[in-house]
């Protein structure tokens, strides 16, 4: 594609996304839809150039102004995706200049808030938590999220996997805390891979798979993810249970069960059992009343520990929807509980990094509900062989009550997790 076709389509693209009406995801979809015409490199191009304009939205409204032509095209520029003397052929000599001039900016004489790209928000909850790591946090924010693979152990060894990604010359190395998992650089296609067609690894970043080991789903017991989206969880939770036993996969969203399916039959699993349910009171809930021996809750949140791969949602975000997003949890979470028996284990998850979401929440429900005894997410990890488990993990009186990872510590996305057993 000629490289001023090319730099006007990531103009249209990022002005269609700057609309935040509706997920950076679902709007770059749709332009790949409807332009069928574009090849894998073009499609990389647009997409990185969306996201890095997402990502230092700030820093780019900053320096526009100094630019001429219409904003999205400057914002295109910026963060355009690609080598610098592709897009400069692409432009006038003004706009060279300004470029140039641009890149000439040391972000030592910049704002803060033109460094570290964050609506102000969410700027002194980070600060309140991280303290000096704010600013690696913020860096890592803007690089944007690796690749990370689990392995089906229902299926295949993870050698064995990785071996094979070799042969096609993907090179994966053994992520560092979850023994199921594999980290890949850059990100090669794999859909059309004969392991990854015959069911033997799955995209699912590490964070995530820590949480279902939490989880520790045994053979033969009755499961069930409480809202289960995609299914990423449940079906490495299935694998768990080596496809015996029960394992239902509840969510309010029919539409991405179905989507689930295909990935369902690739896994070989027989044990899963999705069902869409209207809210957390249904009745296909209340039969189940005391009959679960575990319950993965991986709660609706923010996303914004997800910020590296989902950069639209800091702008799309409130403390408003924060506050709002809570109570749906706390209500979530204790009628999801209402499904243990004694002795059974439940997980509350998210993918956020605020503690109005994560420790508040786990909080509260300790406090409302006596029968169920907060477990050490630190201890439960170490027994299951994480290495560096301890490391993964804060709160309580030794620092190891929950599992919390963020980017910048852990090469994850930001997750947190709390851990009970029922009397």
């Amino acid at each position: 594609m000629h490289p001023k076709v090319l730099l006007d389509a990531c103009a249209e693209l990022v002005r269609l996304t700057l609309k935040f009406d509706h997920p950076a995801d679902a709007i770059v979809s749709r332009f790949f839809r409807d332009n069928r015409g574009l090849g894998p490199r073009e499609r990389a191009t647009l997409a990185e150039t969306v996201y890095t304009v997402l990502r230092k939205k700030l820093l780019f409204d900053h320096l526009a102004p100094s630019g001429s032509g219409p904003k999205e095209r400057r914002l295109a520029i910026l963060g355009f995706y690609g080598p610098g003397d592709f897009l400069r052929s692409a432009l006038t000599e003004q706009e060279v200049n300004w470029l140039d001039q641009c890149e000439k900016v040391s972000p030592n004489d910049l704002m803060e808030r033109h460094r570290h790209n964050l609506p102000e928000w969410l700027v002194q909850p980070l600060k309140d938590q991280l303290g000096e790591e704010f600013w690696p946090m913020a860096e890592t924010l803007n690089l944007g999220a690796g690749l990370d693979l689990r392995v089906n152990t229902f299926k295949a060894k993870r050698a064995d996997v990785q071996k094979e990604l070799a042969k096609a010359g993907i090179k994966a190395v053994n992520t560092p805390y979850s023994p199921w998992g594999l980290r890949i650089a850059g990100k090669p296609a794999l859909n059309k891979n004969d392991a990854f067609m015959r069911g033997e690894f799955e995209v699912q970043d590490e964070g995530s798979q820590l949480l279902s080991m939490l989880l520790d789903a045994k053979r033969g017991e009755m499961v069930t993810d409480f809202c289960a989206g995609a299914g990423g969880k449940t079906l490495a939770i299935g694998a768990a249970m080596r496809s015996t036993g029960r394992l239902y996969a509840f969510d309010t969203s029919a539409h991405r069960l179905d989507a689930f399916k295909s990935r369902l039959k690739r896994s070989g699993l027989s044990n899963v059992h999705p069902a869409a349910i209207a809210h957390e009171r249904d009745d296909r809930v209340k039969r189940l009343t005391g009959k679960m021996d575990r319950v993965l809750v991986d709660a609706p949140c923010t996303g914004l520990g997800t910020l590296r791969r989902n950069p639209d949602l800091k702008w799309r975000q409130n403390m408003q929807a924060v506050e709002e997003m809570a109570v749906k949890q706390a209500a979530i979470l204790q009628s999801a509980a209402r499904m243990l028996k004694s002795g059974g284990r439940l997980v509350y998850a998210t993918c956020s990094v605020l503690p109005q979401e994560n420790e508040a929440i786990a909080e509260a429900f300790s406090a409302a509900n006596p029968d169920f005894v907060p477990l050490s997410a630190g201890k439960v990890l170490a027994e299951l062989k994480v290495e560096a488990a301890a490391s993964l993990c804060s709160g309580g009186d030794n620092g190891q009550l929950y599992l919390r990872l963020w980017p910048h510590r852990h090469g994850t996305d930001g997750f947190f997790a709390a851990v009970w057993q029922k009397k």
